[in-house]
């Protein structure tokens, strides 16, 4: 939805910024980020944004949140693997990869908060679980994933999730990945609420209908 900039961009932020709740999200790889950075930062909530509607805020990378109790490190980007079929500056952007001072940003941010949160939000995993889980797909190593890495190493927090890898499971008792699965934060962990158990029988089974987070 921040994409051409045009009617259709228009009607769906309309369309979402309407709804009875506010939209927080992170940036992956398919982002017009021309487009992306021209939408002003500010402080909200601990961290640094950008609104692109009222309701519809973009989490910038290395921020770290207080939301409803809840410290949050939201830290986006992802890199393209089909970047040979796109069209730099159209429909594939370089700036999709973080730069070494964004990522610099994150760890003083993280610093700031004794490396403790109780939830980290990214599109990429942590190089050791990209390739434990695909193995047999095409998502090599890169400076992003080994960042995460060094940050799932150092860093104290009960549940991390990404959603870069197009299914949706648990891959143990901190990282899981999001993808056609909505999940419902509860004071001990998670719960999810779509789809149901019995609706789906492929990834989302392997995504826990209940979940209590490692304190």
């Amino acid at each position: 939805m921040v994409w051409n900039g045009d009617k259709t961009d228009v009607h769906w932020l309309k369309w979402l910024n309407d709804k009875p709740w506010t939209t927080l999200w992170i940036d992956g790889n398919h982002e017009n980020f021309d487009l992306l950075k021209t939408y002003p930062e500010e402080d909200w909530n601990g961290g640094r944004v950008q609104f692109i509607r009222d309701n519809i805020i973009h989490l910038v990378r290395g921020s770290v949140f207080d939301i409803e109790g809840r410290k949050i490190f939201a830290f986006g980007g992802a890199e393209s693997h089909d970047k040979e079929y796109r069209k730099e500056g159209r429909s594939w952007w370089a700036a999709e990869m973080p730069d070494a001072e964004e990522m610099e940003y994150g760890r003083q941010r993280l610093a700031e908060h004794d490396w403790k949160v109780d939830i980290v939000l990214s599109h990429s995993l942590p190089q050791h679980i990209q390739e434990h889980i695909l193995r047999h797909e095409d998502y090599g190593r890169n400076a992003l994933t080994s960042y995460f890495d060094e940050v799932d190493s150092r860093l104290d927090f009960r549940m991390w999730f990404s959603g870069h890898y197009h299914r949706s499971m648990r891959y143990d008792n901190r990282h899981f990945l999001i993808y056609n699965t909505i999940i419902k934060l509860t004071d001990t962990g998670f719960e999810r609420v779509y789809p149901q158990s019995d609706m789906v029988k492929s990834d989302a089974e392997r995504m826990p209908d209940r979940f209590c987070a490692e304190l």
